[in-house]
């Protein structure tokens, strides 16, 4: 896959291009299905298959109160776009100028003028440009001017198909499932454990020393969703690749603090011993095991952290 950063030199694909075009978080299911037919539309027509998306979530800009947590960072999304198979990857800088871009003037720049566009697949509910005016119709009307055509999708199922509204898959959907600590719904609907990432920080120094269970503790950014707090089983990946059946604590630790202002990720990874302070981190949730609670002790809270390390440990041999 080619990946073009715009503004910039256009990549003006020889014979023109199908395009899809979206903010692509998660890069889920419903994503893969549409981009599968974007690559088998361009294959049929001889020309580019390619994928329009921006270098940040459109609504962190446009309505920066109520815009969603990210099921995917840069980095990730990225990686998972590249592994789709298409031809190119045009990352759109979303800026206040961008913002404020009429629709049409969008579609001339970009889609006609920079790659030359012969058809577009998108969702039958999408919108884009200022105040969201563009839609299936404008395009369509745009695309009898400018020869190109428009295949709306139906929301679609895990299996690829068209789905009511319950079992669709979605964006929202999953952060819905996350948000009510369903990791195992989640990696239904993208196809892959849901799976964050961060910098290994130093923290309070009880995991080791005073509990026996030394962890690591990610820092992960505040805009990427993390699932509800509580205890998982799930998978550590250091920087060269291995991976590390891991119990995931995830919450305000009660039995410690009163209030905690956010909730911290502490990975424990199952026999393991090394030290991995500042190391770059990719953890994957599994299975909640349990809800977070405030024991009545230190030693209550020993002994159910090594029940829950068992039963990680059980689940991800499995």
């Amino acid at each position: 896959m080619e990946v073009v950063r715009y503004p910039g030199p256009c990549p003006a694909p020889q014979g023109g291009s199908v395009v899809t075009i979206g903010a692509y978080d998660g890069v889920h299911l419903g994503h893969r299905a549409l981009i599968d037919r974007v690559r088998k539309m361009a294959a049929d027509r001889g020309v580019a298959s390619a994928l329009v998306t921006f270098d940040q979530h459109p609504a962190r800009l446009v309505r920066p109160e109520s815009a969603p947590l990210l099921l995917t960072d840069p980095e990730q999304k990225l990686e998972l776009l590249e592994a789709t198979g298409l031809d190119l990857l045009l990352v759109v800088r979303f800026d206040q100028e961008r913002a404020q871009e009429s629709p049409e003037d969008f579609v001339r720049e970009v889609l006609v003028d920079c790659l030359g566009t012969k058809a577009i697949v998108v969702g039958e509910d999408f919108h884009f440009g200022h105040q969201r005016r563009g839609n299936v119709e404008l395009l369509r009307s745009m695309g009898a001017e400018a020869g190109f055509e428009v295949e709306p999708i139906e929301l679609l199922g895990a299996d690829g198909q068209a789905a009511d509204a319950s079992a669709q898959v979605s964006s929202t959907a999953i952060r819905t499932a996350l948000a009510a600590g369903d990791v195992e719904g989640a990696t239904a609907m993208l196809g892959r454990e849901h799976e964050v990432r961060g910098v290994v920080d130093h923290g309070d120094g009880r995991g080791g020393p005073e509990l026996g269970f030394p962890t690591a503790n990610v820092s992960v950014p505040d805009d990427v969703l993390l699932p509800a707090d509580g205890i998982y089983a799930g998978w550590y990946t250091r920087p060269d690749g291995t991976r590390q059946p891991t119990a995931i604590s995830l919450g305000r630790r009660p039995t410690f603090y009163e209030t905690a202002h956010a909730s911290l990720l502490e990975a424990h990874l199952l026999d393991f011993s090394g030290d991995l302070y500042g190391e770059r981190a990719r953890v994957a949730f599994v299975r909640r095991l349990r809800g977070e609670v405030k024991f009545d002790s230190v030693e209550a809270l020993i002994d159910q952290m090594g029940r829950d390390c068992e039963q990680a440990r059980q689940i991800l041999a499995g």
